[in-house]
């Protein structure tokens, strides 16, 4: 996924299902100066981690 769709996801106030690894994420933030996305996914609320925008995929 790109940056500016990424961003596009984070402000949207619809939900659009993303996933990474095939699991559905959500999306906190985002490093433009990195490319990396903080992400979690649906179901652990406080689990986030650092991953590439590259490896989101929107569904």
């Amino acid at each position: 996924m790109d940056r500016r769709r990424a961003e596009e996801i984070l402000s949207s106030p619809d939900i659009i299902n993303v996933t990474y690894k095939g699991e559905q994420i959500y999306i906190e933030r985002i490093d433009d100066t990195k490319e990396i996305a903080y992400i979690h996914p649906l179901n652990q609320p406080t689990g986030s981690e650092q991953v590439p925008l590259g490896s989101l995929q929107e569904q």
